[in-house]
């Protein structure tokens, strides 16, 4: 991977040089992750000027999978004490080895500490680097499409296993704690994000945090997580009916929102607009009634942060790209009474390709538990 990421780097450097800086300073974790393999926290990456790119540490890395390894291609400094900022060492290197300008993340940057950062380079004159280490990794390469296939594996490993469970009587809290666990026992790093488990009235809910609510016979159970793979984070969210056969009203609710993910899937393709995909899957629930319940996106883009761009949405601008991994996760909630989400982690592909690749595979046919 070392040289995946040396040309990650130099992709980097070239579009610095365009915009008239000879030297990057990146401090976003998931950026710095990108273009070396290895972030732990707290770690920047100098990128430039001359051709050794620095990585400017608090510790000395562990070598933990889930920080990733420190690359032989880059020159590690680890500060002497916890005081020092990592930031301002790399503005100072940059400084010492004659730099001009200076690309920086404003958007993670906080004020204090672009002052620090600028304090430290006297001379130099700060630009902003803006999105562009995201802009580069919006279109995902096979080996990184191969961490997120496992990550998805891992996930809905340990959702199928919690399925095959006792599930009446405990509680949402227990069964989230649950699944992070097989998470784990299963390869994972760790949750991509917070597992939602939602009951009854809470079901459907987006981001629900769990609560010490039991399960009960009749309930609708949603189910939302994810796993991180070497730093790749997938989603899964499926909506079950327990210990009964489904009434009348969870059945219809249930159709509706998986013709409204279907479309949403079913959209997904290179040059399509992301806010037709929303559309999509946006129109069917308007259809039927529920058109208020959809929140302000129906996905998003997923890789090493679970809410990257592009944003599948009525304002979103742009398109997509082959490659471009995605969820598709409309939902209905009921206030009081309940509701239904179905959430698929997708890679954008060509119809010569067989179209949007499923790497969420945990059937979506709504099971009595």
């Amino acid at each position: 991977m070392s040289e995946v990421h040396a040309a990650r780097r130099e992709r980097l450097r070239d579009r610095c040089a365009a915009a008239g800086s000879a030297a990057a300073l990146v401090s976003r974790p998931a950026n710095v992750r990108y273009l070396t393999g290895c972030a732990p926290p707290g770690t920047v990456l100098l990128v430039g000027p001359g051709p050794e790119d620095v990585l400017v540490h608090h510790r000395h890395p562990s070598g933990d999978l889930a920080e990733g390894p420190l690359p032989d291609d880059v020159r590690g400094v680890v500060l002497s004490g916890p005081e020092g900022d990592p930031a301002v060492t790399a503005a100072a290197l940059a400084a010492d080895r004659k730099a001009e300008a200076l690309a920086v993340e404003e958007h993670h940057l906080t004020v204090a500490r672009h002052r620090a950062v600028g304090g430290a380079a006297p001379g130099v004159r700060l630009s902003d680097l803006g999105s562009a280490v995201e802009q580069l990794r919006l279109v995902k390469d096979e080996q990184e499409i191969s961490a997120l296939r496992i990550a998805a594996e891992i996930a809905d490993q340990a959702l199928s296993e919690l399925l095959e469970s006792i599930l009446v009587g405990r509680t949402e809290r227990h069964l989230a704690l649950e699944l992070e666990r097989r998470l784990i026992d299963h390869g994972a790093d760790g949750p991509a994000f917070p597992t939602c488990v939602g009951t009854g009235p809470h079901s459907g809910a987006a981001r629900h945090l769990p609560t010490d609510r039991r399960v009960e016979e009749g309930d609708f159970l949603t189910v939302c997580l994810g796993a991180c793979y070497r730093g790749y984070r997938c989603e899964v969210g499926r909506t079950f009916v327990i210990g009964t056969t489904p009434a009348d009203w969870q059945i219809e609710l249930y159709d509706l929102v998986f013709a409204a993910q279907r479309a949403g899937r079913e959209a997904l393709a290179p040059g399509a607009a992301c806010r037709d995909v929303d559309h999509a899957a946006r129109h069917v629930l308007e259809s039927g009634g529920h058109g208020e319940a959809l929140g302000e996106t129906t996905g998003h883009g997923v890789g090493l942060e679970i809410g990257e761009d592009p944003r599948l949405s009525p304002s979103a601008m742009g398109k997509l790209d082959a490659c471009v991994p995605v969820t598709v996760e409309p939902g209905v909630h009921i206030p009081g009474r309940g509701g239904v989400r179905i959430d698929d982690t997708l890679v954008v592909r060509p119809p010569t390709d067989g179209g949007p690749e499923l790497l969420t595979i945990t059937t979506k046919e709504l099971l009595a538990l």
